[in-house]
């Protein structure tokens, strides 16, 4: 009976008086959740290891209970509420005892983008239809790529919001009474492994879709690659209009091409070199699309330039790619070319992103503390060929050795940290023994970053970059990749007594031939 009730449940119109549903985690992410189940009538009981004070207060409040304690095993009364299904915060991994509980009694397990698309009906646009969704994944690149879709969409006169992964719960904003025109939604591997589960006769069918690229990444999380990879190619299930892939990256091509959609949705190619007539490139230092005008065979429409790119501090190649990605999604709603480039010169990106932090004496500090994998550092490297590169920390389970042999090897020398430095040491010994090496070994946080940068200082030379993009997570020693990047800040405008760098003139060379992305 349980899963024909669950059937029911695809619009925020239905039945959901009574229904038992344990959440799992209590974040942002879980707490919206929670709101929603107990706004829709549903009997919410949220467990978790710990809940912040603000939320452990608000959850009697809307209506749901709270259980605190050890999910090492699962607690006896998680087993005696009986839940019908289980809604998990994406921290929870395929291996978790309480995710297999779940799956081994049978328990409908959804992610929080599910309930969302099911519930997605609250609030209705002019014409008595739900907002569009346009989703993004990748192994690297969401962010900016999210915001920059969002951007264009409003830019072209929609109502458009960027949620999900980002930071704002999609279900926030399906309940926002104003009410949107397309959702922007990034997804990380988490959220797509656990739409791989549904099991509706509503799945979520998003408008448009895209894997921006495929490395390794998350592999403690997924078990292996192939699960890893396996997950990201959900975000193409069911896209009825535009399946956008990077040209560049055969990964994301073959997930297009194994992709069960609607009939009729279109591959959408992307790259940095001369596109054909169903994808957007360059052609001659000119941003163009060929994918969504009628006389595509023939013409392409132009949406920027390489050279505008670049005074708006866009211009790395991974940057660029993320622009076409973007443009791709944004024409596939019919966005002007015009209200694209308009999106562009009033975007910004985030801060730890290929951030140029100061120049002093010839030098250029560049703050890409976001780069938390291998495929970002690459992509880095790539716009900084030659740097002091900065690098290391918590590797996830990820090998550094392809970075080094590759990217790694150019570089005028490493400064590695991290509490345990082993392994890309090892690597550089291994891989790239020309590359000096140096070892900060500040056992202290505060301390670390003012050895990177005495470090660097004595190495660095006129017309030199040095390069932080570290390839690994932040979180052995410190409490964030934004945390680590305001550290290398702080510490490099400590030691020159400069203020802020120079406006975004050479935050990054032009992109060059296709396969530097």
């Amino acid at each position: 009976m349980t899963s024909e009730r669950l059937s029911t449940l695809t619009s925020w119109n239905a039945d959901w008086k009574g229904l038992r549903v344990a959440v799992l985690g209590m974040s942002v992410t879980g707490f919206s959740v929670a709101d929603t189940l107990a706004e829709l009538g549903a009997d919410v009981l949220v467990v978790t290891e710990q809940a912040d004070e603000e939320y452990a207060r608000l959850l009697p409040v809307i209506g749901a209970r709270l259980w605190t304690g050890s999910l090492a095993s699962v607690p006896a009364e998680l087993a005696d509420f009986a839940p019908e299904v289980v809604v998990a915060s994406p921290g929870f991994s395929p291996r978790h005892p309480v995710i297999a509980w779940a799956q081994q009694n049978d328990i409908a397990l959804w992610g929080d983008v599910e309930l969302a698309w099911r519930v997605r009906d609250k609030v209705l646009r002019a014409d008595g239809t739900p907002a569009e969704w346009l989703l993004i994944t990748g192994t690297n690149g969401k962010t900016t790529t999210t915001r920059l879709a969002a951007s264009m969409l409003v830019a072209g006169g929609l109502r458009a919001a960027p949620v999900g992964n980002i930071g704002t719960p999609v279900l926030d904003a399906v309940r926002d009474p104003s009410g949107f025109d397309a959702l922007v939604v990034e997804l990380s591997s988490h959220q797509l492994w656990y739409l791989g589960l549904q099991d509706s006769p509503d799945p979520l069918s998003p408008w448009a879709a895209v894997c921006l690229n495929l490395a390794d990444d998350h592999l403690e999380w997924h078990g292996s690659f192939d699960e890893y990879r396996a997950a990201k190619a959900h975000v193409y299930d069911n896209t009825r209009v535009a399946c956008v892939y990077n040209k560049a990256d055969a990964a994301t091509q073959r997930m297009v091409e194994d992709a069960e959609v609607v009939e009729g949705a279109r591959a959408i190619g992307f790259d940095l070199g001369v596109p054909g007539p169903s994808d957007l490139g360059l052609v001659d230092g000119i941003v163009v699309d060929r994918a969504f005008l009628d006389d595509r065979r023939t013409s392409a429409l132009e949406l920027t330039t390489v050279d505008e790119l670049a005074s708006l501090g866009l211009a790395a190649p991974h940057i660029v790619s993320n622009v076409l990605a973007a443009a791709a999604l944004a024409r596939s709603l019919d966005v002007a070319p015009a209200a694209i480039r308009d999106a562009l010169r009033a975007f910004r990106l985030d801060p730890h992103r290929i951030e140029v932090v100061a120049r002093h004496a010839g030098i250029t500090w560049v703050d890409d503390s976001k780069a938390t994998n291998p495929h970002a550092a690459a992509s880095s490297l790539a716009a900084y060929p030659g740097a002091v590169w900065v690098v290391g920390g918590l590797l996830k389970g990820v090998d550094v050795s392809e970075l080094v042999s590759g990217r790694g090897a150019g570089a005028k020398a490493a400064i590695v940290i991290g509490v345990d430095r082993t392994a890309v040491v090892a690597a550089f010994e291994r891989h790239a023994p020309a590359v000096p090496v140096f070892e900060v070994d500040a056992a202290e946080t505060e301390e670390v970053m003012a050895q990177v940068v005495e470090l660097a200082a004595g190495v660095a030379r006129d017309g030199d970059v040095v390069l932080l993009a570290p390839a690994a997570a932040s979180f052995d020693q410190f409490a964030s990749y934004a945390d680590r990047g305001r550290r290398f800040a702080a510490a490099v405008r400590e030691r020159i007594g400069t203020g802020e760098p120079d406006d975004h003139d050479a935050a990054a060379p032009n992109p060059g031939e296709p396969d530097s992305a």
